[in-house]
């Protein structure tokens, strides 16, 4: 009994554990991250099958709209996702629906295939994928069992979320001033961390490191996104190009705005659980 117990409690840091752990740890990292990308994945396999198949008399954003939605419901249903997730899913649905709309209106992007289900242009589908973004988030947050570390005060992690999304709106007839916020966040976050659990070893990572990671393959699936012709820049209006790689900081940005929310609305529950700690904020 004994050792099932300590094999169950995590192992705390090390920096080397033979190369066998090493690799064990390494595969269930991996492994929780892929099952914490469900949703994106759904969405992506049916951008691919809804590209090359039709459905006669159905249109292809209506039928995303609806297997997105279904998808939904059924992690739901199936408890992979908790009601409280739930809610910061359809937050995230909505603030990215309401920027789509004002992208496409000052013709950033477009979408180019049929959908009834559209507000300004933007077909309702669209959400969804921004939603996923959430989901992962709300989803590696409990498989690895993540905590935030020197995480900064609550009146400055809003400050910095609200410029970043209020200038993804200005940047339009304004100045771009996210190489300002980016410099404002880098000294906000310099001394934070995230402690994670791929298996038994807790490991750590600096927060900005791991802004740019998520970062970096949300831009690999923004390039598929385009290639599958979910959305298309102007650069690919004459056949299909990457994505530019400027874009990158905008999705740094994004990653950004997302992990705080999911970080503020879990110090919140915390806080009315009686449960929040001094600089340290977990599982909620």
């Amino acid at each position: 009994m004994e050792d099932a117990v300590a094999a169950a409690v995590p192992v705390p840091h090390r920096r080397w554990t033979g190369w066998k752990s090493e690799v064990r740890e390494a595969f269930f990292f991996t492994w929780h991250h892929a099952a914490s990308c469900a949703f994106a994945a759904w969405i992506f396999l049916w951008l691919g099958l809804t590209k090359r198949f039709e459905i006669p008399g159905l249109a292809r954003y209506d039928l995303m709209l609806l297997l997105c939605l279904g998808f939904q419901a059924f992690v739901v249903w199936r408890r992979i996702e908790t009601v409280d997730e739930l809610k910061v899913i359809c937050l995230f649905h909505l603030l990215g629906l309401s920027m789509e709309i004002v992208k496409v209106r000052y013709g950033s992007w477009n979408y180019p295939d049929a959908g009834h289900a559209r507000i300004g242009g933007v077909p309702l589908f669209s959400g969804f994928m921004y939603a996923s973004v959430a989901s992962f988030m709300c989803q590696a947050w409990r498989r690895l069992d993540l905590v935030m570390v020197r995480w900064p005060r609550q009146n400055v992690a809003v400050a910095i979320a609200a410029a970043i999304y209020l200038n993804f709106y200005t940047n339009l007839f304004l100045p771009d001033v996210r190489w300002a916020i980016l410099a404002a966040l880098v000294l906000a976050f310099r001394r934070t961390w995230v402690e994670y659990t791929p298996h038994r070893i807790r490991r750590r990572m600096p927060i900005l490191v791991a802004f740019g990671l998520i970062a970096f393959f949300i831009w690999l699936a923004e390039n598929l996104g385009t290639f599958l012709s979910a959305w298309r820049y102007p650069s690919q209006h004459h056949g299909w190009r990457p994505v530019y790689l400027q874009k990158l900081s905008s999705w740094y940005l994004l990653v950004i705005v997302s992990l705080l929310i999911v970080v503020e609305l879990k110090r919140a529950k915390l806080r009315r659980a009686g449960l929040l700690l001094p600089g340290r904020i977990g599982h909620a």
